[in-house]
């Protein structure tokens, strides 16, 4: 009778607790332990779906990170600045948060174009740049040229149409001799030297970009001009971009000049789509190691008829005493489409890169261009989800540049590829979509903005997404792992802005 006494009060003193955690709150969890719920609406009733949070998952530099670039660290740990004007320096300026030091994300209150006066260079590391966060149309920065000459910069959709207005020359884009940097979902244009060159950098990417329409006779001193980039690195992807309307450097690969740091790089080209190249469309590549794998390749009009098949013109150093002089470079060539060629299609080695030599080279031997064909690619790790050429250009179209909110400048860039066709061409000579200023285009369209959301603890996360997901908007929760064991807080929330384009661009 006492045991059986016992064994009531044990399953009494159960149920009792059974019932007061089912009446718990779940604000009294701790952060490892909190529940997401979710409502799933059914006939007559609704039943609460609790799914565990955090998320158990390893971190890269934001969700859709892909190639060498991927474990950038960017801002992660570190402090919230937000942009709350469009001027050029000063408080609360884009400036004055890039140029502040220690590991830092940088917000956006406004959206709008940024009147640079003067280049804006980026010397402290550790930073995370999330465009995505403008409130209204987004941001652009035009006048001068952006440069990152820092290590672990994270870039996102963000637009640089520089312009010649101030008649500066330079690269709307660029960056070397630094390392694990990433840019991503960016649109540049209207650059007066290279729209976006990355070269002799260690662990970089640059993807999902629209680079298009430099400007080809305007403020440089060397004269014409009209060019894409330079694209170099060890341990360096270029996926996923939409090169359009550039007369050449689409892109031209190439390190410094003459180094041996070009013998042990590893430069990755995997689903890029290149439009209406002019006099060059990709060329160089000295003494590097290249892959180029599944791009899509579409003439247009301004492009030369002896070019209209080419994938890349190889080339080799000619001036003696250098590191790399008289060495080709080895290149994994494969998968790569060209509108309208069947025969480069098919072979792309035959028909896309064996006659587009230089002609100084005279012939080159069978032997040079065997040591130049590689068989099997370049390891990448697997670290980019690379598609058909094909689905690569439907995608890239649909999902590249600062695609968030679409501006007028790509909108017209893209229907020309797509169409085939050209909207603009140059008032200082250039023709068939190649211009020579930005007004030829009609200039930096206006971009408006709208309120921001409501950010009481100034954590860079609003406070109606907070509640949302169970966190406490009166405390700074940035750097807490409460919804991700990886990604921190602010981190998950700047994700979710671009949610859907990481899903689609899959």
């Amino acid at each position: 009778m006492r045991s059986f006494n016992k064994l009531y009060l044990f399953f009494a003193l159960s149920f009792f607790i059974f019932l007061v955690n089912c009446g718990s709150d779940d604000s009294d969890l701790g952060p490892d332990t909190r529940l997401d719920t979710t409502s799933v609406t059914e006939p007559d009733t609704t039943v609460e779906v609790q799914d565990s949070l955090p998320v158990n998952e390893a971190a890269y530099a934001f969700e859709g990170a892909e190639g060498f670039g991927r474990n950038t660290t960017g801002g992660r740990g570190g402090k919230v600045f937000y942009v709350t004007n469009l001027n050029d320096a000063g408080v609360g300026s884009l400036r004055a948060a890039i140029e502040a030091s220690g590991p830092r994300y940088v917000l956006f209150k406004v959206s709008g174009t940024i009147a640079l006066n003067s280049e804006l260079k980026i010397r402290n590391g550790d930073l995370t740049i999330a465009g995505q966060t403008a409130p209204g149309d987004g941001i652009t920065l035009k006048n001068y040229p952006v440069s990152v000459a820092a290590d672990n910069v994270i870039i996102r959709f963000v637009r640089f149409r520089m312009g010649d207005e101030a008649q500066a020359e330079g690269d709307a884009l660029g960056g070397r001799f630094h390392k694990n940097i990433i840019v991503d979902h960016c649109s540049m244009s209207w650059s007066t030297d290279e729209c976006v060159s990355f070269y002799a950098n260690e662990n970089t990417t640059v993807q999902w970009c629209i680079i298009g329409e430099s400007l080809r006779n305007s403020v440089h001193d060397k004269g014409s001009h009209g060019y894409g980039g330079i694209w170099g690195g060890k341990y360096a992807s270029f996926h996923h971009n939409l090169l359009a309307h550039h007369d050449s450097r689409n892109p031209r690969l190439g390190e410094t000049g003459g180094d041996a740091f070009a013998l042990t790089d590893l430069v990755d080209l995997r689903n890029n789509v290149l439009y209406n190249w002019g006099g060059n469309s990709t060329y160089g590549g000295e003494a590097m190691n290249v892959n180029i794998v599944n791009c899509y390749y579409k003439a247009g009009s301004a492009t030369s008829d002896s070019k209209n098949d080419r994938i890349v013109a190889i080339d080799k150093n000619k001036v003696e005493g250098t590191d790399v002089y008289d060495i080709w470079g080895k290149f994994f060539i494969d998968g790569n489409y060209v509108h309208g060629r069947t025969q480069a299609t098919n072979d792309n080695w035959t028909y896309g890169v064996y006659p587009h030599f230089h002609g100084s080279y005279g012939t080159v031997s069978e032997e040079d261009k065997k040591n130049m064909r590689l068989s099997i690619p370049l390891d990448i790790n697997n670290n980019v989800n690379t598609h058909t050429a094909e689905i690569a250009y439907e995608k890239v179209l649909t999902y590249g540049g600062m695609s968030l909110v679409r501006d007028a400048v790509d909108e017209h860039i893209i229907n020309d590829v797509k169409n085939g066709s050209y909207t603009y061409e140059g008032s200082n000579g250039s023709t068939n979509g190649i211009i020579d200023t930005q007004s030829d285009v009609g200039g930096w369209p206006v971009l408006n903005s709208k309120d921001a959301p409501l950010d009481t603890s100034g954590d860079g996360i609003p406070d109606a997404w907070k509640a949302q997901m169970g966190l406490d908007p009166s405390k700074f929760e940035a750097n807490g792992h409460d919804l991700s064991t990886g990604y921190e807080n602010i981190e998950v929330y700047l994700n979710s802005l671009v949610s859907e384009i990481i899903e689609g661009q899959k």
